[in-house]
């Protein structure tokens, strides 16, 4: 993960407490995505994310620190839009969450998502929506805006070989 200093980072500041925030940032399909399949509560606990057949990626949970930090391991990973379709592979993400007085911070680090990467402007605007704005509304109001369930119009044989370890 070369250049990590420069990696993609967002935070936002909510009026709850940091259990509340870790509760809300586990709650994945409520504000990331209907598509996404696994347990978030256990490290090591493996998920398994999709959007059609565009964005895939298993991730791994290797670090779960209540009301402090949640660590995924970007274990495998495919865009089939860029030229290195592996491009973020290997890389983590970060939930730093930090009591602010009154207030809870979320600081959000996706580790080797570098401007340099094929994909960072496509990233950066994913997890600037999912970030601080959906996952912000689950906390907030109760409501996120998850990317919805897809159903049809995507190669699901290619998701489910690709999931199985192509």
């Amino acid at each position: 993960m070369s250049g990590d200093e420069h990696s993609y980072t967002t935070s936002i500041l909510v009026n709850k407490s940091p259990g509340e925030v870790f509760k809300a940032i586990n709650d994945i399909k409520n504000w990331w995505s209907e598509n996404i399949e696994g347990n978030t509560n256990k490290t090591g606990a493996e998920l398994f994310y999709h959007y059609n057949d565009v964005h895939l990626m298993k991730l791994k949970i290797v670090e779960l620190r209540p009301y402090d930090k949640i660590v995924w391991f970007v274990k495998d990973f495919f865009f089939n839009f860029t030229q290195d379709k592996a491009e973020l592979e290997g890389t983590k993400i970060v939930f730093d969450i930090i009591r602010k007085g009154d207030q809870t911070q979320i600081l959000f680090t996706h580790h080797g998502l570098v401007q340099e990467c094929e994909c960072y402007t496509v990233c950066k605007t994913a997890w600037d929506e999912l970030i601080g704005e959906s996952l912000y509304q689950l906390i907030t109001t109760g409501k996120g805006n998850p990317i919805s369930k897809q159903y049809e119009g995507f190669d699901a044989g290619f998701v489910e070989a690709w999931r199985s370890g192509r």
